[in-house]
Formats: C-alpha cells, sequence, structure tokens
C-alpha cells in the first residue's frame, strides 16, 4: 500500500493472499460470531510467524536418528501480553505455535470521551528482562493505549518487543513507531484514518465486541 512508504522501518505490514482472505472474514459484518473468532485465531498465527521472523536463536547441539547436528532454537523464552479484551481473540493461535511461551496481561481500556487509554489490570513477569515480548493487539487506532502498553512493559525490564496487529491506522502507526522506535510492528491492513470516535475506517467494528457477542 502507499501508505506504507514514509512510514518508519519498525513497521511491518503482513500482506499476503491468506492473511487477506482472513483479513476480509474480518471486515465483513455479515460474519457470524463463531467465524469471526477463527479468523481472528487463523490470522494470529500468520502474524506470529512473521513476527517470530526477527527472534534471535541460538545453535544447540543434538542427535538426529542419524547423527550429531546443529540446529537452532530460539534464544530466550517467549512471554505473550495480550491487551485485553481483544487480544485474548489473538492467544490461542499465538500459544498454536508457541505453546510453552509465559502468559502476562495488559488491561487497558479507552475513554469514549478523551480516547485516552485508562489502566485496569497489569500481571506480568517480574523478570520480563529475559522474555522475548510478543504484544497481541487486533486494533492499533490512536496508539495511545498500546504506546501505554509498551511503556510498562518496558517500566518491567522488557527490552525485546514486537507487537502484532489485525487492522491499523495510519495515525497510530505514525505515532507508536515516533514513540517505540526500539519495538517492531506487524499489521495485516494498514487503514488510512479514524472517524470522530477514533474508530478505524473502514477497519472492522470493535473487535472486542465481535469476539464476544457483545453489540
Amino acid at each position: 500500500m502507499s501508505e506504507t512508504k514514509s512510514l518508519a522501518a519498525n513497521f511491518h505490514l503482513v500482506d499476503g493472499p491468506l492473511s487477506r482472505h482472513k483479513l476480509a472474514v474480518l471486515r465483513d459484518e455479515k460474519t457470524r460470531l463463531p467465524d469471526f473468532r477463527q479468523a481472528m485465531k487463523e490470522l494470529a498465527l500468520i502474524m506470529v510467524a512473521e513476527a517470530t521472523r526477527s527472534m534471535p536463536t541460538r545453535p544447540v547441539s543434538i542427535r538426529t536418528p542419524l547423527r550429531e547436528t546443529e540446529v537452532e532454537e530460539i534464544s530466550g523464552p517467549v512471554c505473550l501480553v495480550p491487551v485485553l479484551r481483544a487480544g485474548l481473540g489473538m492467544l490461542d493461535g499465538a500459544l498454536a505455535l508457541l505453546p510453552t511461551a509465559t502468559v502476562g496481561f495488559m488491561g487497558l481500556q479507552r475513554d469514549e470521551e478523551t480516547a485516552l487509554p485508562v489502566e485496569y489490570y497489569v500481571n506480568l513477569p517480574t523478570n520480563l528482562e529475559e522474555y522475548l515480548v510478543l504484544v497481541l493487539d487486533p486494533m492499533l487506532a490512536t496508539g495511545g493505549s498500546l504506546s501505554a502498553t509498551l511503556t510498562k512493559l518496558k517500566e518491567y525490564g522488557a527490552t525485546w518487543i514486537s507487537c502484532l496487529h489485525a487492522v491499523a491506522a495510519v495515525p497510530g502507526v505514525e505515532r507508536v513507531t515516533s514513540e517505540h522506535p526500539d519495538v517492531q510492528f506487524y499489521t495485516a491492513a494498514l487503514d488510512p484514518e479514524l472517524d470522530e470516535r477514533s474508530f478505524i475506517v473502514p477497519g472492522l467494528g470493535d473487535a472486542g465486541d465481535r469476539l464476544y457477542g457483545t453489540l
């Protein structure tokens, strides 16, 4: 997309036939609740596979049925951090590829009048500096909640962080890539704008409401 040309180097658009297909299901207002959940889970699988390409690895010696050989494994433990509540819709997909990952939680909600993030729950490993952290948040709109999440993660010691989104808006991407240049951001779609309520346009609606039937 043309919008990506002026965006920072730490922003990555995951744009392939399979991710576009899953995104089409998520965007469609006629998509039923179970199909929406399944598409979000499957898109998370795609996003995790892409985001982990940049994870550091280390060599390990093993023995195959035939001989000794050297292989590579991820160099540290992984912590998945879904941003409540919509981020939970990506968690099962992420755990399918990273079943031994630790799971932390960030509870942030947007004040609908000010559009500012309000923190209501945090549960993270105390030794977060030892982890490779993947933040799961389907919608990157204004960037306020995500920026607050990243600041909190860094306060807990996190140094390697990547963020995964189904849809991101240009204003939010510009904000978080500027405020957190040391973090990598991955999204399946980059939408141009926000409406007067700070919702992504065209977007896919409220991801949390569509995941949990609270429309």
